[in-house]
């Protein structure tokens, strides 16, 4: 079709800025939606030649126009689960479960058998995806034990609008972005629609999802998730409380002594009014926060969970459809395989892990029937696809005996859990025919965080030179021209606390990683925290002196660890990391705390609502979904 090869015309001439170096030439973004469109040049001879490669490419790659130079500027396609376990997918070795679509990415393409999350809990390990650093310099950490992820629709902290995600870059590129699915990075600051930490506000053209996230609370028959612990003793000091008032007209009644009825009415208005004060949120958890929105609108609240997949993979198969003959970038944040593990009923009972792996099972096929509209569209071969998860499965997720949670394979600990590897190694997969060869498998440390300068690199964005970007471009390391990481040190931080170090040798492939804090497991020994539903980041845990160290190369479950009577490099090791610890902290500068007390509490004034504040609630959406196999 012309309107592609128009669309993809910058791909082979005039200005080449696909990997931050620019010519004299210069684009504007047409009216006809075709991409960018040269405008002058240093002659008309860099004209004829546009030409001359634009004809050469009709001539040679078909109207289709599938050919894919290293210059050309692809579609991108991001696909993050959420809470999935390393071990989960059958390319990573389950035999459990069946996930022949994300199997196909791998076999298609590269798989990472060493991808790691800058941190073990959603909200700042999507923080550090979307800008390429790690967490603490932006302020998306917790010092606190209860709040490590954004916990409320109406409070005040989310991503900071300084932080420049790889959306906003590609974006000034000519790049169509969309979000699709969960966001939980922040929605307002100091009014209910100014919606400062809004997807739109970092680089988004379009937005249809959950602004927080899928929680247990979001089904109205589920057992609360957010704070469980907290809301049992709220319980029980509200019961308590209550009871002050009918203990004092005892005596009254009893003639035993008297009470005043003054101190009978206050303390009974001190229990209604310590009730009301945490019940007005967290007993309307499912209304404030399980909310779906197409841009600024709500659309849902509370959400429908159970036709929430089908709608955000109705949205994504359009997006395609809308923008495909134009690049464009599709981050499709999954709400799989988070609980409550709503799937579809043609996929309940269809897996061996019960309702786990029904999700999964979701999931996977809801990734092939992205990959089936690229394929219809003849996209494919001009589509980077990516797949991952944020961090590892979540452990302590059970329901009576049933585990709920991901399996992250021979890896230890998992989400929350510090540095441990099970909470932050997850699956990391990258297809581009023509441009990656198909079945590789690397072994190197890589960050999420790889992402951001990966996407500026092979879309034509420039990399932020006021700030410190902590991800490596990874396409010489996906394309085999090159063997080894650019990584050399990589901090692995539970909310403000650094936790872990690895360090990979560059002369050599040794992984070094050493624990100077690790969380304490209830019940002993069981490796997770059962007893309190996460693990802490501070406070009850193991402080080691001298720390933990393990080669990961050779002992990647993190079973033994050395010392310096079976390792002679013991003392050197950990010379080396204290040093880089040094030079990391020296990088780092103060930033705003986005999980302070006050940013984390939820605001009435806040709080998103469709029709009149406090009675929320509306369904704009229609009913029209797509097929289930």
């Amino acid at each position: 079709m012309v309107p592609n090869i128009f669309g993809t015309r910058d791909r082979f001439c005039g200005r080449q800025f696909f990997h931050g170096q620019e010519a004299d030439a210069e684009w504007f973004q047409d009216d006809s939606g075709f991409g960018p469109v040269l405008v002058h040049g240093q002659g008309t001879g860099d004209l004829w030649s546009c030409w001359l490669s634009m004809s050469l490419c009709c001539l040679f790659c078909g109207v289709d126009g599938t050919f894919t130079t290293r210059n050309s500027r692809p579609n991108i396609v991001l696909l993050m689960a959420d809470d999935l376990g390393v071990g989960d997918l059958c390319c990573y070795g389950n035999n459990s479960v069946s996930t022949p679509n994300i199997d196909r990415l791998a076999s298609e393409g590269v798989m990472l058998t060493q991808h790691l999350a800058a941190a073990s809990m959603c909200t700042p390990s999507r923080a550090a995806f979307l800008t390429g650093r790690y967490p603490i310099r932006s302020g998306m950490v917790s010092p606190y034990n209860l709040n490590r992820a954004l916990t409320w629709l109406g409070g005040s902290g989310g991503l900071p609008s300084n932080e420049t995600t790889f959306a906003k870059l590609l974006q000034h590129r000519g790049y169509r972005t969309g979000l699709i699915g969960k966001w939980h990075l922040g929605l307002s600051c100091a009014s209910r629609n100014d919606h400062c930490h809004h997807p739109l506000n970092h680089g988004f053209h379009y937005f249809y999802g959950m602004p927080f996230g899928l929680l247990s609370d979001c089904q109205a028959s589920g057992k609360p998730e957010l704070h469980r612990g907290l809301r049992i003793k709220l319980w029980i000091s509200t019961a308590l409380t209550g009871l002050v008032p009918f203990l004092l007209l005892i005596p009254k009644f009893a003639r035993w002594f008297s009470v005043p009825w003054k101190l009978i009415f206050f303390s009974a208005l001190l229990a209604f009014l310590f009730f009301a004060s945490w019940y007005s949120s967290y007993g309307f958890a499912r209304r404030w926060n399980c909310i779906l929105m197409r841009n600024h609108e709500i659309i849902q609240q509370p959400m429908k969970e159970e036709k929430v997949a089908s709608l955000l993979l109705k949205e994504a198969l359009a997006f395609i459809e809308r923008y495909k003959r134009e690049p464009f970038l599709l981050f499709f944040s999954f709400l799989h395989v988070h609980t409550p593990l709503i799937s579809k009923e043609k996929f309940v009972g269809h897996s061996k892990y019960g309702r786990y792996g029904d999700n999964v099972e979701e999931m996977d096929w809801m990734v092939g029937k992205i990959l089936d509209a690229l394929d219809r569209e003849r996209l494919a071969n001009r589509t980077l696809v990516y797949f991952t998860s944020d961090n590892g499965g979540h452990l302590e997720s059970l329901d009576g005996g049933t585990q709920l949670g991901g399996w992250n394979g021979i890896y230890k600990g998992g989400k929350g859990m510090g540095g441990w590897e099970g909470g932050i190694r997850v699956p990391g997969i990258f297809r581009w025919p023509t441009v990656l060869e198909a079945g590789r498998v690397i072994s190197e440390p890589t960050s999420l965080m790889d992402i951001y300068p990966t996407l500026s690199y092979i879309g034509g964005g420039i990399l932020p030179q006021d700030r410190v970007i902590d991800g490596q471009n990874l396409m010489p390391l996906l394309e085999g021209r090159a063997s080894h990481s650019h990584h050399e040190f990589l901090f692995h931080y539970c909310g403000v606390y650094l936790h872990t170090v690895r360090w990979h040798q560059k002369d050599c492939a040794t992984v070094w990683k050493v624990h100077y804090v690790t969380p304490k497991s209830y019940p002993e020994g069981s490796g997770a925290c059962y007893g309190s539903g996460i693990c802490s980041c501070s406070g009850d845990v193991t402080y080691h002196d001298p720390p933990l160290l393990f080669d990961i190369s050779r002992d990647p479950s993190e079973a033994v660890p050395l010392n310096p009577d079976n390792e002679p490099l013991f003392d050197s090791v950990i010379k080396k990391m204290e040093a880089a610890i040094k030079e990391h902290r020296g990088t780092l500068t103060p930033a705003p705390q986005q999980f302070s007390v006050f940013n984390t509490i939820w605001k009435p004034w806040l709080q998103p609502c469709c029709g009149t504040f406090p009675f929320c609630g509306c369904d704009k959406e229609d009913d029209i979904l797509p097929t289930a196999p």
